[in-house]
């Protein structure tokens, strides 16, 4: 009996320390794969190159481009969503085109566009009238990029000419109205895998027709998880908005899936904190990005560990 109780404690303690030298064994491999992939982003391979730090970018507040962006970097955006407004249900899909024509300068080429179904009992006329929704422009510079800090500061513009509704195309002037929005970015990678953005600024709306404008102020912040040794993630982007006696705020639970090197999914809910007005939405990116590779060339000549 006594043999037999020696037997199990030796067995006990060897299934025990190869558990844990197991699960050390993949915390050591994750780590490895993180820091390979990160050297992928941010290293120059010997070539004089202006650093860039690895960010988890929100998905529906998107940026002009990545932040510390290098010459040549290229990327193509197509977004579907749907939204419940209560009395009507709104469908957005946009094309956007992204460059930079030298290092650390994004540029933004976008067109959004509106369609509004009226819900089960309620009138057309009480629905927005469907419309290209504008031809937006932006321009987003990266003025500090520190890789020791893992810190990223942007400051960028955008302008949008706003369209008149389809149904009064030749009836009215082609555009309504113009947006300016100015902002500002802060991104901070915590470690490895945990990642923090800031976006904000102010936002005027001019009216061409009666000269009125508007105004409001945006805050948002997002917070994300992304996976070792990829650019998928997990995390919450929170949308603020500040209008003249009212507060509006989302909030936007979201991941992003790399379904090839330069080819990712980007899948976003949106829930409102005050839902007199709006309830849930969903939203999709498909984000495209030619001639560029990011899967780490290290991490493709390494053997495949199935037991990981």
């Amino acid at each position: 009996m006594k043999k037999n109780s020696t037997l199990i404690v030796i067995l006990w303690l060897s299934v025990s320390a190869f558990a844990q030298g197991t699960l050390d064994s993949i915390k050591i491999y994750k780590e490895f794969i993180d820091s390979l992939y990160i050297e992928e982003i941010e290293q120059t391979h010997n070539v004089k190159l202006p650093d860039k730090v690895l960010h988890a970018e929100p998905l529906f507040i998107d940026l002009i481009r990545d932040l510390g962006a290098r010459k040549g970097e290229k990327e193509w955006n197509i977004g579907m969503g749907f939204t419940d407004k209560q009395q009507y249900d709104k469908y957005t899909a946009l094309v956007e085109y992204e460059f930079a024509p030298v290092n650390r300068l994004g540029l933004e080429l976008e067109i959004p566009v509106n369609i509004y179904l009226p819900q089960t009992n309620y009138h057309k006329d009480s629905v927005p009238s469907n419309r290209i929704e504008s031809f937006k422009m932006a321009v987003q510079y990266s003025f500090l990029v520190s890789e020791l800090l893992k810190t990223t500061l942007a400051a960028g513009y955008i302008n949008e000419l706003e369209l008149t509704d389809l149904k009064d195309m030749g009836k009215k002037p082609f555009f309504n109205g113009n947006l300016f929005n100015p902002f500002i970015i802060a991104a901070k990678r915590w470690g490895a895998r945990f990642h923090s953005l800031i976006y904000t600024g102010p936002r005027f709306l001019l009216e061409f027709e009666n000269k009125s404008l508007h105004f409001n102020y945006e805050l948002h912040t997002s917070v994300h998880y992304m996976i070792p040794g990829t650019r998928n993630f997990i995390g919450l982007e929170v949308n603020k908005y500040f209008h003249p006696g009212s507060f509006d705020m989302v909030l936007r639970p979201q991941m992003r899936i790399g379904l090839a090197d330069n080819f990712l999914v980007g899948v976003v809910t949106g829930i409102p904190i005050d839902r007199s007005q709006e309830r849930l939405s969903v939203f999709m990116r498909l984000i495209y990005e030619p001639g560029h590779r990011h899967l780490p060339r290290k991490l493709k000549k390494m053997p495949v560990k199935h037991s990981y």
